[in-house]
Parts: structure tokens; C-alpha cells; sequence
């Protein structure tokens, strides 16, 4: 009985094991199809995002891809997602519909190039459209890297400065090259802004450069940088988008361009504080400097009463006009200074800024005697070699003659004693007095027959004069057109043809515009010099252009001014 009872207990253990065996085998596949079913659901997803590649340089870029085949049809996701970690390039949009064994599909397929704004662990985020998401996608994103040989590179850029090491407001060259292998268009760049400091393009060159045997296109862009304050000058990188390949007018798409970005390296430049050694006045650290003088007349030539004009002209090469200082006035007992405001030029350049600071001033003598104008001296840093230097302008010694100027003084008291009585004299005609009677009587039948003449005229009257106030504009034009870029022979015709119709307009007045005025003759003066004198005097350009304008100047002036002073019309006209 016993042994019975063992020999079933033994069965029935053998039973519960393979039922535990059978149990697991059963979990183990319910498991493994419940995976198989979550793969066939993934793999059944409406959107899907793909990229090209995981890894790249920070001045490269990647492809993202993403594919909706849903049912439901129109909208487009959110790609404004994208651009908290990359900038988008481009994108385009496709409806692609095909059969392959037999088995029909269409979807909607979106093509988005993009570059990243920031180096490490970045993800293109999940995209919804139609209540699907795309999963999000690593991308890593390296520093970048030198560029490939010569013959692997299509395009880079290329920053280069002219020091690497300047004084505060001293002037930076920085040149900025893109270089390409490929046709390139519609290019587009960021402009150089840097902060703490004045940034001004001078100039943009096209030229060919072969490197390592391959011919490259250069695009290349010159800045003036002016750091307003020492220490470090950070130069930051530049992007550069463009369209590669050929464009095509008759193709609506161009699927055969590419857009690609170029970043340019980061650059750091030490600015120096200014010297301790310097002594100067005004810090101005230039490549060069220089004065000039010009007067409007010959210097020995001066007389009392007679103005002249003195010309300084102050040009500094690696200077803003605005960083050069105004010179010392003159303050000389007996000579009445008159300046007038100074002309600021700045003249961009492939070697940077040159600026100029033109100072105009007219000189009276009020005695004669000899006078000595004071040498002046604009003290200034030297950028090539390093120290401190000092540009001169010579004193000037001339002679003044003629008599003095009488100038009555506030105050002064007469000789001759004041009465405060008026006494009154008769006086009896003469002849002078008769004479005088009978030409007034004459001169006023004058008016008569004059206003007669203009009354039986005055119907072609408006037309003559409308045609003499456009040949005056005209020769107005003419004039200072001449005197801006002619010949000495030139602009005394042109000064004969407009004094001539500025004449005939004021024919029917005793005033003559031109009767007082002190500008003409130094003018006649300087062109006559041009023409006749043996050898020929060089025509000064710019006094001839001052000369000119204030003549012009005085003479409307003047026409104003007897315009609105004008006497009332003595008779109506009917």
C-alpha cells in the first residue's frame, strides 16, 4: 500500500512540472507576439522623420526629411519648432504617388535643409500633423573644422585682419573672402556689426585665386573697424547663404540647386589703451597726416581793408574726418578773422578710411604793418612705426599796406562842441540849383515816355522775361558747373555768359548787382593767372568753387532784396 501511494505521489509531481512548463512556454509566446504586433503598429506610423546624417560642424549642414501617408489630406506641421535650435535654409514640398509589387501607396513628402545656430547635443524635435507625431531625432554638433584640400572644397570663407594687435580708435582692416569652386547665386550675407566699436565697409572686389592648383571665384568684402575702448576686440562669425548650380529661368523648382550656409571663425584682437608716453593734445593714431595751406591771392599782395582768404587743409590716412581736431584760432591785433565752417570728407578705399578736416578762414587788416601768422603744429601717433610724431605747418610772415581803418570807439568824445539849437539858413537859388530843377523836369518826361513804351509792349513783355529768367538758371548751372571741373578758358565763359544776362535782367534799373560786389575781382584775378601768366598758375579748384558760389549767392541775394524794397507802380495799367 505504501509503495502504491509513492508510485502515484511520483506521477503527479511529474504532472505538475510539465503543466508549469507549459505554462511558462505559453507567457513566453503571448510576449513575443504582443512585441510583434507593437513592431507592425511602429512600422504602420502616418509620420515619420528621417535625417541624413547625426553628426556634423557647426558651419555645416543636414537634410531632414519628413513623410506624412495618412489619409486625411491637407496642412503642413509646425516647422516653426525647428528654429529654437537651427536655422531653416530651405524647404520644399512634394505629393509622390507610386505601385511597387503590386501594391499602390501615396504620401506627402517635405524636404528641409537646415544648419545648426549652436554647437553639442542637440534634437530636431517631434513634428505633428493630423494628431500623428514624428519622433524626435539626436543630433550632435561639433566645432568646426579646417577646411578640406583644395580640390574637395566647393566653397569657404576666409577672415583676415591687417594687425593682430591695435591702440583704442586706431584702424582695423578686416577682409572677409568667400571662395567657390561652384557657380553660386543669390547670395546673401550678414552685415559686420561689432560691439563697442564704428564698423564701416570701404570697398568690394570679384577676383579669380588659384590654391593648390584649383582655380576659386573670390567674393571679397573690406571693413574699417574703430574700437572705441581697449582690451579685447571680438570679431564675431559671419554667415553666408547662397543657391549652388546654375539657375534655371525655366524651371519652377530648381530641384537641382542646392542651399548651403558658410560660417566664418571667431576672431579675437587685443586693443591696446593709449600710450602713457604720449603727449599730444588729441589722440590720433594714423598711418599718416598732413597739413596744406592755400591763400586766395599772392601773399605779398596784401593791402588793409582788402579781405583773403587763408585755406587749411588737415588729411589723415587711417582717420575718420570726425576724429580730427579743429585748429587754433588766430587772435592778432590788427587783423579781423572771419571763418567759416569747416568741410568734413571721409574717402573710402582699399586701404581703409582717409579723412580730411578743411578749415576756410577770410583775413581783413584793419592797419599796416608786418604780421606773423603762428606756425601750427598737430602732434599725432605713428601706426607703422610705433612712436609719437608731429606734422608742422610753417609760420607765416606778410606785409600789409595802405592806411589804416578808422574805427570809432564807443564812448569817444568829439572836439567840436554840440548844440542842441538847429539854426536855419536861407540859401537862394543859383545855377547849379536851376540846372538841377530843369533835370528832374526832364528826367520825370522820361518816365512818362518809358511807362508809354511799357504800356504799348506789354504783351510780350511776360514772354521776354520768362525766357531771360530760364537762360539766367541756365547760365547759372553753367557757371558752377564750370567751376567745378573746367578749364580756366572755360569758366570765363561761362562767367561772361551769365554776368551778360544777369546785366541785360537788370537792364531797367540804375542798380547794378554786380557793381559792389567784392568777390569778382579776386576771381577775374585767379582766372586771369590761369590763362596769362608766364608760366601758367595751377587754378585753385576749391577757392575758385567758394568764389563762384558766394557770387551767386550775393547776386539773388540781392535781386530779393530789391524785389521787396521795390517802389509802388505809379500808374495802373488798364
Amino acid at each position: 500500500m505504501v509503495t502504491l501511494f509513492k508510485a502515484i505521489s511520483s506521477k503527479m509531481i511529474g504532472h505538475i512540472f510539465v503543466i508549469k512548463d507549459l505554462r511558462a512556454r505559453l507567457v513566453q509566446g503571448l510576449t513575443a507576439l504582443l512585441l510583434l504586433t507593437i513592431a507592425c503598429v511602429a512600422s504602420a506610423q502616418d509620420l515619420t522623420a528621417s535625417v541624413d546624417r547625426n553628426e556634423l560642424a557647426i558651419n555645416e549642414t543636414f537634410t531632414l526629411t519628413l513623410r506624412y501617408s495618412g489619409k486625411q489630406s491637407g496642412g503642413q506641421p509646425d516647422f516653426n519648432l525647428l528654429n529654437q535650435d537651427f536655422e531653416v535654409l530651405s524647404r520644399q514640398q512634394s505629393n509622390q504617388y507610386r505601385v511597387i509589387n503590386g501594391r499602390a501607396e501615396s504620401f506627402v513628402e517635405w524636404t528641409v535643409i537646415l544648419a545648426p545656430l549652436k554647437e553639442g547635443k542637440l534634437f530636431v524635435p517631434s513634428l505633428h500633423l493630423h494628431g500623428e507625431v514624428s519622433d524626435a531625432i539626436p543630433i550632435t554638433v561639433n566645432q568646426a573644422g579646417q577646411a578640406p584640400a583644395g580640390q574637395n572644397r566647393k566653397a569657404f570663407l576666409e577672415v583676415e585682419t591687417d594687425k593682430e594687435k591695435i591702440f583704442v580708435q586706431e584702424q582695423l582692416l578686416v577682409k572677409v573672402r568667400l571662395y567657390t569652386t561652384v557657380g553660386l547665386h543669390d547670395i546673401a550675407t550678414d552685415p559686420l556689426q561689432i560691439p563697442g566699436a564704428h564698423v564701416e565697409k570701404v570697398d568690394e572686389q570679384r577676383f579669380e585665386r588659384r590654391i593648390d592648383g584649383v582655380g576659386h571665384a573670390v567674393y571679397e568684402l573690406t571693413y574699417a573697424v574703430f574700437p572705441e575702448s581697449s582690451g579685447e576686440l571680438q570679431i564675431p562669425s559671419l554667415n553666408y547663404v547662397a543657391v549652388t548650380g546654375r539657375r534655371d529661368p525655366f524651371s519652377l523648382f530648381n530641384r537641382n540647386a542646392q542651399r548651403i550656409r558658410l560660417r566664418s571663425e571667431v576672431k579675437t584682437i587685443q586693443v591696446e589703451p593709449k600710450p602713457d608716453s604720449y603727449s599730444g593734445s588729441h589722440w590720433l593714431p594714423a598711418a599718416s597726416l598732413g597739413l596744406v595751406q592755400s591763400w586766395s591771392k599772392d601773399p605779398e599782395e596784401f593791402k588793409v581793408g582788402e579781405p583773403i582768404t587763408r585755406i587749411i587743409t588737415l588729411r589723415a590716412e587711417g582717420l575718420r574726418a570726425a576724429q580730427l581736431p579743429p585748429l587754433p584760432e588766430l587772435n592778432i591785433d590788427g587783423l579781423k578773422t572771419y571763418p567759416d565752417q569747416p568741410q568734413q570728407e571721409d574717402q573710402p578705399g582699399p586701404n581703409g578710411i582717409d579723412g580730411s578736416r578743411i578749415e576756410t578762414t577770410a583775413i581783413v587788416a584793419t592797419k599796416p604793418g608786418s604780421y606773423q601768422l603762428p606756425a601750427v603744429t598737430i602732434t599725432w601717433w605713428d601706426t607703422k612705426t610705433g612712436r609719437q610724431r608731429a606734422t608742422q605747418l610753417p609760420a607765416f610772415r606778410f606785409n600789409v599796406s595802405g592806411g589804416p581803418i578808422a574805427t570809432p570807439k564807443e564812448g569817444a568824445k568829439s572836439d567840436q562842441p554840440i548844440s542842441s539849437i538847429p539854426t536855419t539858413t536861407t540859401v537862394e537859388p543859383g545855377f547849379w540849383q536851376k540846372l538841377a530843377i530843369v533835370a528832374i523836369a526832364l528826367h520825370f518826361l522820361w518816365i512818362l515816355y518809358f511807362f508809354y513804351l511799357k504800356k504799348n509792349h506789354r504783351i510780350n513783355q511776360p514772354q521776354i522775361n520768362r525766357s531771360k529768367k530760364i537762360d539766367t538758371i541756365h547760365s547759372k548751372q553753367n557757371l558752377e558747373a564750370a567751376a567745378e571741373t573746367g578749364t580756366a578758358m572755360e569758366i570765363q565763359t561761362a562767367l561772361n555768359t551769365w554776368m551778360n544776362e544777369l546785366n541785360e535782367k537788370s537792364q531797367n534799373s540804375s542798380d547794378d548787382p554786380l557793381s559792389q560786389n567784392t568777390e569778382l575781382p579776386k576771381l577775374q584775378k585767379e582766372i586771369n593767372d590761369a590763362l596769362y601768366q608766364q608760366p601758367p598758375k595751377p587754378i585753385n579748384r576749391q577757392l575758385v568753387q567758394i568764389l563762384v558760389q558766394r557770387l551767386i549767392n550775393e547776386s539773388s541775394s540781392h535781386q530779393t532784396h530789391k524785389k521787396d524794397n521795390s517802389l509802388p507802380k505809379l500808374f495802373a495799367e488798364n
